[in-house]
């Protein structure tokens, strides 16, 4: 029997048994032709960012996909999201957690997929690092794509885990530079990001 356990502005996901069922939802305020399209280039792009992940990080198994059903069907893993954890952890445990975290997601650059929304609640702990969600994930060799990439976690650990923030971030960076292919480019625009951001907050 199927559980509804999230939803999104984009899909629903289903619990059913031992797999994850993503379903894609209609947008009403869009003409049905237009947002079928937009529903199965998003299901196909998403399938597509799976199956290349993989081959560099943990990621849920694809179990089916159908473009036509706008459906992706996915193997559940069952663990604790990282966002659940941080809190319990010791300082040194942290460290290396977030080190891991910034190793895959270097491991992700380096093949250009870009994760699009790289938070603590996308990200599961069992014996390994999971990544989930590659929703509003593209492929994309951009040096400032990587470094968006990288700002939007920066933002989310702040946001959520604001007391460990520093550290935290400190250690993906570490992790990150152990495994990137052009650290300093990235690490150069990523501060240009940054400080767009803060002009967009004073104006």
């Amino acid at each position: 029997m199927k559980t509804k356990i999230a939803q999104g502005a984009e899909a629903i996901i289903w619990l059913d048994g031992d797999k994850i069922i993503k379903e894609r939802i209609k947008k009403l305020y869009r003409h049905p032709d237009i947002d079928r399209r937009i529903r199965q280039r998003t299901t196909r792009q998403e399938t597509k960012l799976l199956e290349k992940a993989a081959k560099e990080v943990p990621v849920p198994k694809l179990l089916k996909s159908c473009d036509k059903a706008m459906v992706i069907e996915m193997e559940f893993i069952e663990g604790k999201k990282l966002r659940d954890l941080v809190d319990s952890m010791a300082k040194e445990e942290q460290k290396d957690v977030f080190k891991r975290v910034g190793k895959k997601v270097a491991k992700l650059h380096n093949i250009d997929v870009i994760h699009g929304d790289l938070t603590t609640s996308n990200m599961i702990v069992r014996e390994k690092i999971y990544f989930i969600d590659f929703g509003l994930g593209f492929v994309s060799s951009k040096i400032e794509d990587k470094a968006v990439d990288l700002h939007l976690l920066k933002q989310a650990l702040a946001s959520k885990h604001h007391r460990q923030f520093e550290e935290c971030f400190s250690a993906v960076m570490e992790g990150y530079k152990a495994e990137i292919k052009d650290f300093k480019a990235i690490e150069k625009r990523m501060k240009k990001v940054e400080e767009r951001g803060r002009y967009k907050e004073k104006s």
